[in-house]
């Protein structure tokens, strides 16, 4: 499941002079392995232009496994460090994904977005 921050949850901007910029929630996807070099294997996999999907059912984790899929989140129901990568990619689909990668403590992650709202 998607990695929860354990910390405040206010989803405000501290100063309150400003909007928060860009989506409030993303659709995403992610591979989520325990050890580098399985997740570089995924990775090559989806730079030979496999489905994200499809190398997610292969090779992640995380009880997500079924295509990798979270749902939609907002940050605050992510850990920071994968909230940071996911809410600056934009969308994209399983077939052709754009995709970044970060290490949490839970692993080593690939992340994708489907949607941005």
């Amino acid at each position: 499941m998607a990695p929860k921050n354990k910390s405040k949850a206010s989803g405000k901007d501290a100063a309150g002079d400003s909007k928060p910029k860009g989506a409030q929630t993303i659709n995403v996807r992610h591979i989520l392995c325990e050890k580098h070099s399985k997740k570089e294997e995924a990775a090559e996999k989806l730079r030979n232009g496999a489905k994200f999907d499809d190398v997610a059912r292969e090779y992640s984790e995380d009880k997500a496994r079924q295509g990798g899929s979270l749902g939609w989140k907002n940050r605050e129901a992510l850990l920071p460090e994968f909230g940071k990568v996911a809410f600056e990619l934009e969308a994209s689909t399983t077939a052709n994904p754009k995709w970044a990668e970060c290490k949490t403590t839970e692993g080593y992650h690939l992340v994708m977005v489907e949607g941005r709202k």
